[in-house]
């Protein structure tokens, strides 16, 4: 079962986006496990993975969990548009030594209860009995998961253990503090009232950039890591901001996001470094 802190990790790319960098996997994961994370999660939607193919999500999830070598537990977000490409992920994350799979509803097409209830039901088959968790985003899937369908996949999916939420604000996350299931906080501005409502831990973006201020937030230390993630979300995209302050803080990476996804600008580039100067001297 997954616990703590958690990073929703970078997936490290080349070729302005369009390769996996196959060596920058060891260099990320060394950080994490540096900066006292507990594991962290692949290609979920900080790690750009429903932009990747099945077959570059089947190589990449082979390197995080090599790289990490027992040291982090790997959870790998197997969620994507079909079931049939889902279960694949999932099946090869379960055969590959990952501790976990995570599943987000399916974008786009906003299924009913039925249907949601089967997909799930299938990608949490095809890897059991490894533990099974369900990404809750209404903002990325377009539509929130209902905690009726919950309660039936515990009846279908012995190895159901909890979810991830990323959905705020409180009143949007609270309903999935479900007695029985683990959930872990997304939303770095919700760690610590989520932490005091009973969750277990936190997946945390930031924590892909930032580990030690997480890992912090995590244990309970009054870390305003809800403030800083803001303040990058709101000024700069954010997946390439989060692989430039990786290269500012040594990490062997490139800044190629996958597109549609949009590099920094030199201007970007300025304006992020001169606001993360305090956050950066805080995390060294």
């Amino acid at each position: 079962m997954l616990q703590g802190a958690l990073a929703a990790s970078i997936t490290p790319l080349r070729d302005g986006g369009a390769s996996l960098d196959e060596d920058g996997f060891a260099p990320v994961v060394d950080f994490l496990v540096d900066g006292g994370l507990d594991g962290l999660l692949a290609m979920g939607t900080n790690g750009e993975g429903i932009l990747l193919s099945v077959s570059e999500r089947r190589a990449a999830a082979e390197l995080f969990v090599a790289a990490s070598a027992g040291r982090l537990q790997v959870a790998v977000h197997c969620g994507a548009q079909s079931t049939a490409d889902t279960v694949e992920l999932a099946a090869h994350a379960a055969e590959h030594g990952a501790d976990a799979v995570a599943v987000i509803a399916p974008p786009y097409f906003p299924l009913d209860d039925a249907a949601l209830l089967e997909h799930f039901a299938a990608a949490a088959a095809a890897c059991a009995p490894l533990p099974f968790y369900v990404y809750e985003f209404e903002r990325a899937s377009g539509y929130a998961v209902p905690p009726a369908v919950l309660a039936q996949l515990r009846e279908r999916a012995p190895n159901l253990a909890g979810l991830k939420v990323s959905d705020r604000p409180w009143e949007k996350f609270a309903p999935y503090l479900i007695e029985g299931l683990d959930v872990f906080v997304g939303p770095e501005s919700l760690i610590a009232q989520g932490r005091e409502a009973g969750a277990l831990g936190a997946v945390s973006a930031l924590a892909s950039a930032f580990p030690e201020l997480v890992s912090a937030a995590v244990r309970g230390e009054p870390v305003d890591v809800g403030g800083l993630r803001e303040l990058i979300d709101a000024r700069f995209p954010r997946h390439a901001a989060f692989k430039h302050v990786l290269l500012r803080r040594g990490i062997r990476v490139h800044e190629d996001v996958r597109r549609p996804l949009r590099p920094l600008t030199d201007g970007e580039r300025r304006e992020l470094d001169a606001a993360l100067e305090p956050w950066l001297a805080a995390a060294a």
